[in-house]
């Protein structure tokens, strides 16, 4: 019996030891950073030839693409050096902007939330699923009455047909004489865009008794990533001061020609300007994204980039086309931090600076507070 026991006791210390040895997994091989570092310096050249050309990317959206290669390039060139000086060290901030972690790393976590939401509502015996039927419908809905209802046409139309041929001057005479007739189009415009992209969408949500706040309107953990606001502004104001030395830049900003006038037509024109980066930001990243996660997944980011690179069309080409990227990206970062608000305080900052640069190489900046 001695001799068994003694015979026992090692195969046993092995039996404990396997385990051990089995947990500890053997670590990947440090990334050099050299891919990197290529790609960013391949990305700042890109974007250099186009700062040379100038004319093939003179647009809103054109800029963005430009500002994101950049901050891509600067974020690459950033993360591969760190690796190549030290291939231990620890996660920073910058990593999370690695294409790998920003875009792979969130459409992966928005296909296993997918899955998820699936199983649950086969288990609660929800067979199918109507949200992104209603919101795809109405969405269509709503960008049509925007496309033939809310544009400037339609409301100078509408005030000449009221005010008809009557010699007596009346309220749709005023409007249509008054020093700020042009500011009422922009107006009609932007209260459209608000009506489309987020009044009517929000009853949408109302009447299928779902949470409008969990559509991108989420404030908790916003600070969190905050510094991506910060740190994508911060490369796109140096894009903007560099752009707003070329005369297209320059002439095609702002949209509301009369905004040096005095301060109120800049902050009226502004708040009219972000009402609707507002709410597009809301319908897109928020209202379509939200209900076609559950079915779709990551591949929701891109069914919403088809229409808004749609929206687009009747500006240049390469506007329409960089409007692409900026949806990829937008609505990628709207998944990552659950919410709509970095892009659109980054829509609205860019927009403000666009339009503060471009008045400081033409005109000027408001000298009075009213119009005389």
């Amino acid at each position: 019996m001695a001799a068994k026991k003694k015979r026992r006791a090692p195969a046993s210390t092995a039996k404990r030891e396997e385990p051990a040895a089995a947990a500890a997994p053997e670590r990947p091989p440090p990334r050099n950073g050299v891919v990197e570092v290529f790609f960013g310096a391949l990305g700042l050249v890109v974007a250099a030839i186009f700062v040379l050309l100038a004319r093939p990317w003179s647009g809103d959206f054109a800029t963005w693409f430009l500002a994101a290669e950049v901050a891509t390039a600067i974020a690459l060139i950033v993360y591969g050096s760190r690796r190549m000086i030290d291939r231990d060290a620890p996660p920073t901030h910058i990593d999370e902007l690695h294409p790998r972690r920003f875009f792979l790393e969130t459409w992966r976590r928005m296909d296993e939330e997918a899955r998820e939401e699936r199983l649950a509502r086969k288990k609660a015996g929800k067979e199918y699923d109507w949200r992104p039927v209603v919101v795809l419908a109405f969405g269509a809905v709503f960008l049509t009455l925007m496309e033939y209802w809310g544009g400037s046409r339609t409301y100078v139309a509408l005030v000449e047909n009221l005010h008809g041929d009557s010699a007596e001057p009346t309220f749709w005479s005023e409007l249509r004489t008054s020093p700020f007739a042009r500011l009422f189009e922009f107006a009609w415009w932007s209260g459209w865009r608000v009506l489309g992209y987020f009044v009517l969408p929000a009853i949408t949500l109302w009447s299928m008794r779902l949470r409008i706040r969990e559509h991108g309107l989420e404030t908790t953990g916003f600070s969190d990533h905050a510094w991506i606001y910060a740190f994508a502004y911060s490369i796109v104001l140096v894009c903007v001061v560099v752009v707003s030395y070329t005369e297209e830049f320059s002439t095609y900003y702002p949209f509301y020609k009369l905004a040096s006038r005095s301060w109120f037509d800049f902050v009226a024109w502004e708040l009219l300007y972000a009402a609707q980066f507002f709410s597009l930001e809301f319908f897109f990243r928020g209202y379509w994204l939200k209900a076609l996660k559950p079915i779709m997944g990551s591949h929701a980011i891109f069914a919403m980039v088809v229409p808004y690179c749609m929206i687009h069309y009747g500006k240049p080409m390469t506007e329409a086309l960089a409007a692409i990227i900026a949806g990829v990206v937008l609505g990628t970062l709207a998944m990552k931090t659950r919410s709509i608000w970095s892009g659109f305080l980054i829509h609205c900052s860019v927009a403000v600076s666009m339009d503060v640069a471009a008045l400081l190489q033409t005109a000027h900046l408001p000298d009075r507070w009213w119009p005389l």
